[in-house]
């Protein structure tokens, strides 16, 4: 109490104007996606298209997914914990592509090897994550997104579980899949040997975030 009677009632902060100058250098994107480079842009009869066949998938995992949990997986697939940030890139992606290794050795062509190429996303597998772990797996892979390039194996599973995702969704599924829409549409305009397919898969994730998901404000403008 006397340490508190001795404070001034109001206390005035010196501050250095100069130093605030140079700190603001913070900022935070909250604008929508880049528009499609000139003559990629979808149609709105593709998007919608797009969304019916998404919405389909859907309801057909919905419906099926007790059947699909209760099958057998293979003795060399192992799910790795949700928390396993890395087990999860590599179980996806595989090694190669986590590892960047392009070669493939001549002893590599008598069959597939998943621990290389990475696990597809198959009903059995994406039956079994909870929503906490679609979340997580989701996070995971829009991190590697955000530094790496697009690949097939990354768009799959991107899709995969996209169609795993429950609606309302939680606060952290919405902030993931905007940032997700976001990182295509930046790719999207950076490919530039403008790769018919890759532009379509990724024109297909954006579709997908922002009208079956209602974030229309990222949506592509119909071409």
């Amino acid at each position: 109490r006397i340490e508190a009677a001795r404070c001034p009632d109001v206390v005035v902060a010196q501050i250095d104007p100069r130093k605030l100058k140079k700190k603001q250098t913070v900022n935070i994107s909250i604008s929508g996606c880049k528009p499609a480079p000139e003559g990629y842009s979808p149609t709105l009869k593709w998007q919608q298209q797009q969304v019916a066949n998404f919405s389909a998938v859907r309801q057909s995992l919905n419906k099926h997914r007790n059947h699909w949990r209760s099958q057998h997986l293979d003795s060399n697939v192992t799910m790795p914990k949700s928390e396993d940030e890395e087990g999860w890139k590599k179980f996806c992606l595989g090694e190669r592509i986590y590892s960047e290794i392009d070669a493939l050795s001549d002893n590599e062509n008598l069959g597939i090897d998943y621990m290389k190429v990475g696990f597809p996303p198959l009903l059995s597998i994406v039956s079994r994550m909870n929503q906490a772990t679609v979340t997580s797996v989701l996070e995971y892979l829009i991190s590697w997104f955000g530094e790496k390039k697009f690949t097939p194996e990354l768009g799959r599973w991107l899709y995969a579980l996209l169609a795993c995702l429950e609606k309302p969704l939680l606060p952290e599924a919405h902030s993931l899949i905007r940032q997700l829409a976001r990182r295509c549409s930046e790719v999207r305009v950076l490919e530039d040997s403008k790769n018919e397919e890759q532009i379509s898969a990724l024109n297909l994730i954006i579709c997908l975030v922002s009208r079956y998901f209602d974030q229309r404000d990222l949506a592509d403008e119909p071409s």
